[in-house]
């Protein structure tokens, strides 16, 4: 059977414009890969975002797709090593002044922000998902798009009894989801270089909370 990866590689060279100059500066692996990076900045074209917030820079590669869609982006990392590294590669890519890059923890920093957003896309540490959540809610709008990411984790969210917080903070996250009036919400799973997982994505309504 062809290997996911090489799935990945053929549809993103005949897909995907490269990052030629992104250095991952020996962060952890957990960027998006370049098809689902191209896919958040669709998504931001398609929705007519203005104003983005992403939740969890690391090294700035889903930033650069998200600013690439024109539009102005905040976007949270907690790690100050991660976001020196995601500031070089922000500034290679020509789009420094399309991103505020604010360093600290995400439940630090979202009360200093001035909402709405018309995009959010929710990628830090997943057991705090149901807080990021609540804040994407209230930085919204009617309108706004929500995407979040690692929603699968390897079929590890099926297991209500597991040990591992980012599985379980993803269950309450999906439970809140589902639960909220306000959103319109679908879920895909995904396959390729980074093995099995999967986005949410919902749409914020004007129902009540």
């Amino acid at each position: 059977m062809t290997d996911w990866v090489e799935v990945d590689a053929f549809l993103s060279e005949r897909l995907v414009e490269p990052l030629p100059d992104f250095d991952a500066g020996g962060l952890p692996p957990h960027e998006v890969t370049g098809l689902q990076g191209k896919l958040l900045c669709l998504l931001a074209r398609m929705v007519g975002a203005r104003s983005i917030l992403e939740l969890g820079t690391l090294g700035g590669y889903s930033t650069i797709w998200l600013a690439r869609s024109g539009a102005r982006v905040v976007t949270l990392e907690s790690d100050p090593s991660y976001a020196a590294v995601a500031r070089s590669n922000i500034a290679r890519a020509g789009l420094a002044s399309a991103v505020d890059l604010r360093v600290g923890p995400a439940l630090d920093t979202l009360p200093l922000l001035e909402g709405p957003f018309d995009l959010i896309f929710i990628d830090a540490d997943k057991r705090s998902n149901p807080e990021y959540l609540d804040w994407a809610l209230r930085l919204s709008r009617e309108g706004t798009a929500i995407v979040a990411d690692n929603v699968v984790r390897g079929g590890a969210v099926l297991d209500a009894a597991g040990a591992d917080p980012s599985a379980q903070g993803v269950r309450r996250f999906l439970d809140m989801v589902a639960a909220d009036p306000r959103l319109d919400a679908t879920a895909l799973q995904t396959v390729g270089a980074k093995g099995w997982d999967g986005f949410v994505l919902a749409l914020v309504s004007a129902g009540e909370p």
